[in-house]
């Protein structure tokens, strides 16, 4: 909140986190329900959210609050899309199989817990790195494409893929 001096108005101070839950989450809630269409994938997105916030540390001023958490939020809801999509494109993939071909519910499990793991490890690769490998592996681009598409080098490129893959193959051997 905004005071005054004599000598004019002074930045708000931090929220702490407690009042910032308080004061936004039924907002935030609300927000990805709406976005969601479910009640419980909504909660637990805003309780995400907040243990972001809890982890990152960072000093939320009252006037930023919402755009601060709606920014977070915005990058949980891309990874449970992106989530998701790969989800469902293994069951589809699953569901195309004749029948004697179709993994167990165990071998689904595991695949799904590999899944889980990759995507786990994409978001934790620098963001170039991540955006490389998904355009190359999902969009099907060449390296010079995602050159051009992220505005680097061939050989950042490269360095990128390798990284990535290093980390799926190290992902996937745990």
């Amino acid at each position: 909140m905004k005071t005054s001096t004599p000598c004019g108005p002074v930045a708000s101070a931090p929220v702490p986190v407690d009042v910032l839950y308080r004061d936004h989450q039924p907002w935030l809630f609300r927000w990805l329900r709406g976005r969601l269409g479910s009640p419980f994938r909504a909660e637990d997105l805003a309780q995400d959210v907040f243990v972001r916030v809890l982890a990152g540390r960072k000093q939320v001023h009252a006037a930023q609050a919402r755009p601060f958490l709606r920014t977070i939020a915005h990058g949980l809801l891309l990874d449970h899309y992106r989530r998701a999509s790969l989800e469902q494109a293994y069951l589809d993939y699953l569901a195309a199989l004749p029948e004697p071909q179709q993994p167990s519910a165990e071998q689904r499990a595991a695949v799904v817990q590999q899944v889980a793991a990759l995507d786990r490890m994409l978001a934790g690769l620098p963001d170039n790195v991540r955006r490389a490998f998904l355009l190359a592996q999902l969009d099907g681009l060449s390296y010079a494409d995602i050159a051009t598409r992220l505005g680097v080098s061939l050989s950042s490129v490269q360095q990128y893929m390798t990284r990535a893959l290093t980390a799926c193959y190290a992902c996937l051997q745990d």
